[in-house]
């Protein structure tokens, strides 16, 4: 497994040391593997997290970024930050949104990037575990708002691999750049396939982000 750590680390060397080790250990226990590595001088960027069809996703996905040595964060509505449990979500890697702001979640997202020197932000585009027609594109908005590169994160249950794919850069041409990622994720295997979404385009929407952006 071939490694290149960037500013993108999980932490202090301890912590950073312990959960490399989790994850590499259960990985083994479940015979998984690891592909890929941690893109170099790369310190933010939007992951996508896919596909994502079972309960089961979270611990594989965290298991495999632990073994890359790479911290994700997530965002969570901020009453999910609260007592007793909102320093463990924190210390996992939840962020706190403010769904009664002006703002919708694309521009907090983003806004958050560019205020941070170094970030790493993990979306599942489908949403939910639950069967879905479509994917949001909303990952894609926001690293075109954030001008950050968008990593590939796949979980393949056929051959039980997981890891970090190509690298790519939002060019505004959605389509075009859809039928790319489309690409990439028709050969990899969901644990449930059938729930598997299709990835919808919304022009209106990039224009209403963009528009909005620039207010």
């Amino acid at each position: 497994m071939k490694k290149s750590m960037n500013k993108s680390g999980i932490g202090p060397p301890r912590i950073r040391k312990i959960q490399v080790l989790l994850g590499v250990l259960f990985l083994a226990v479940t015979g998984w593997k690891v592909a890929g590595s941690v893109p170099a001088d790369m310190p933010k960027f939007v992951l996508v997290l896919a596909p994502h069809t079972s309960n089961w996703d979270l611990p594989f996905i965290l298991a495999v970024m632990y073994a890359l040595g790479l911290k994700i964060n997530w965002f969570g509505k901020k009453e999910l930050f609260a007592a007793p449990f909102g320093g463990v979500l924190k210390w996992l890697g939840g962020i706190p949104i403010d769904r009664s702001s002006h703002q919708n979640m694309v521009q907090q997202t983003a806004q958050t990037i560019r205020e941070r020197e170094q970030i790493v932000i993990g979306i599942a585009p489908e949403g939910t575990r639950s069967q879905s027609s479509y994917w949001s594109t909303g990952f894609y908005y926001i690293a075109s708002l954030a001008q950050v590169p968008i990593v590939f994160g796949y979980l393949d249950y056929a051959r039980k691999v997981g890891g970090l794919g190509p690298v790519m850069r939002a060019t505004g041409n959605i389509e075009a750049d859809m039928k790319v990622i489309r690409e990439f994720y028709s050969g990899i295997t969901a644990k449930y396939p059938y729930k598997v979404g299709e990835i919808i385009v919304s022009q209106r929407a990039w224009h209403q982000n963009s528009q909005n952006d620039n207010r």
